[in-house]
């Protein structure tokens, strides 16, 4: 006749072993890539370099004088690494401008989420802080500021930062509950959207931390005051 063998129990050496076991078998079920997984894990740092040494160049020598070979050059990254990436020039400066677009869209998504958890309701307080946020990360990202202030990118980028501009002026409206269906509505959000973008270039240019936070204070002096409804 058979006889069952009791559960190991906690703390006993049988119980130590399994949990163990168990544990190194939910590592390993956790940090196994996929090959697809493995290779996009590899090509990040690869990425990285093109983009760090296209804003490189390109801030020193313009959109229009810079060269792909010289990126390369730069980044330690062969050339037909770059075209496989980004397809050109072209392409590295659009992904840096997208990069630097989300950056600060998701800073500012998060300082208003916060800020809402914490019992803030007033729509031009929120609008502040998200002004706030974005004028700061602008400081944090001068050299894009710079980039965008030679007004030298490539062709057909003006017509798409208009694009993204007019989405930005809708959640700016709506975040301060503008009525857009009015055409005062839609002027006060232009205008102010305007401020910030505008303050956000010359941030580029400033010394040092002090002069940028002294500006980033003007300028949201200014929108609070602009931002108040008429009457």
């Amino acid at each position: 006749m058979s006889q069952t063998r009791p559960e190991p129990t906690a703390g006993s050496p049988q119980a130590s072993a399994k949990t163990v076991a168990e544990g190194v078998e939910a590592a390993a079920e956790t940090t196994v890539q996929t090959p697809a997984e493995a290779a996009a894990a590899a090509e990040v740092p690869v990425r990285r370099a093109l983009l760090d040494a296209a804003l490189d160049v390109f801030t020193e020598r313009g959109y229009g004088n810079a060269s792909v070979t010289e990126i390369a050059a730069r980044s330690g990254i062969a050339v037909g690494s770059l075209f496989h990436h980004y397809g050109g020039k072209r392409g590295l400066y659009l992904a840096l401008w997208e990069e630097f677009q989300e950056e600060q869209e998701q800073r500012t998504a998060a300082v208003v989420a916060a800020a809402r958890q914490h019992g803030v309701t007033d729509p031009m307080a929120l609008f502040l802080a998200g002004a706030r946020a974005y004028l700061e990360g602008a400081w944090v990202r001068r050299r894009m500021g710079r980039l965008l202030q030679q007004e030298d990118g490539p062709a057909g980028f003006g017509a798409l930062r208009r694009q993204w501009d007019r989405s930005w002026v809708r959640r700016n409206a709506k975040l301060l509950k503008v009525d857009e269906t009015r055409r005062v509505g839609r002027v006060r959000g232009v205008v102010l959207t305007r401020v910030i973008r505008g303050a956000a270039e010359e941030l580029s240019d400033c010394a040092d931390m002090a002069e940028a936070q002294e500006i980033i204070e003007e300028v949201l002096g200014i929108l609070a005051h602009l931002s108040k409804p008429p009457g």
